[in-house]
């Protein structure tokens, strides 16, 4: 498994100055004293899910290691979706940090997990569904329509291997 990317683009400019944010920072010891006793009992029930996350990611990166090349899929690159850089903001506490880790981890892990399911069912099954979506995924426009064999039978090779808007990278 690859390692997770630390964005190296410079920071965008702000008026406040690196002095300024460690002065805003609140301690780690002060943060929990002030925090609500609901906040303090749900943490451990929030980075519980960790786990599941973690190895989801591990799943994952198998799948696509092993099934992509396989059908000439283009694999999803996991820097395009996960990144850590809010980690050296000054203004941020431990736990605050922390959070931002988990929360950057997984709100980038599960898009690129739907790009990957996304890729996986243009190739395998590239039709559109009878109801709309509320948030189709970044391949369905390209899906064919919901109820018609013919454009299935004619068309669907084509659309399983219609990767070509997509810029596979060396990692």
């Amino acid at each position: 498994m690859e390692k997770p990317c630390i964005s190296q683009a410079p920071l965008p400019s702000s008026p406040e100055t690196p002095a300024d944010h460690r002065r805003l920072r609140i301690s780690s010891w002060r943060h929990i004293r002030n925090a609500r006793m609901a906040v303090i009992f749900s943490a451990p029930v929030i980075y519980a899910c960790a786990l599941p996350f973690v190895l989801l990611d591990v799943a994952v990166a198998i799948y696509q290691s092993v099934c992509f090349p396989i059908h000439g899929i283009p694999k999803v690159r996991r820097k395009d979706y996960i990144t850590f850089d809010r980690g050296r903001l000054a203004y941020l506490n431990t736990i605050e940090k922390a959070g931002c880790i988990y929360c950057s981890y997984t709100n980038g892990l599960l898009p690129m997990v739907t790009e990957i399911a996304a890729r996986t069912e243009q190739y395998f099954c590239p039709i559109k569904h009878a109801h709309p979506l509320v948030h189709p995924h970044s391949r369905y426009s390209k899906f064919l329509p919901y109820g018609d064999g013919r454009a299935f039978r004619a068309k669907s090779s084509a659309v399983a291997s219609a990767f070509n808007d997509v810029e596979e990278k060396a990692e």
